[in-house]
């Protein structure tokens, strides 16, 4: 498989380089999750970095991982077009009191 060095800012990793995997299509993934084990054996920490343009190399598209310190907002989960939004308004659809 082909990688490529790609730098992460923010967060505990801040100036490091690592080889991360290309998908088929050549781009790194949109996030990267780096589990911290826990000192006291309780559930790992997750560090979430989110991949950012980091402008167009001689041929290809460079890339770069930023920290997001939010977490986890939902982002991975496909969102096609013709499927409903997670809230959905009370009442039956056909009902025109709502």
């Amino acid at each position: 498989m082909k990688s490529e060095d790609t730098p992460f800012e923010g967060g505990p990793m801040d100036g490091r380089v690592l080889p991360v995997l290309l998908g088929l299509t050549g781009h790194p993934p949109k996030t990267y999750r780096i589990p911290v084990p826990d000192p006291h054996g309780g559930a790992p920490t997750v560090l979430i970095y989110r991949r950012v343009s980091r402008g167009k190399g001689r041929l290809t598209h460079r890339w770069k991982y930023v920290h997001d310190p939010a977490g986890d907002q939902g982002g991975d989960r496909l969102r096609w077009p013709w499927r409903r939004p997670d809230a959905t308004p009370g009442g039956k659809p056909d009902d025109a009191d709502g």
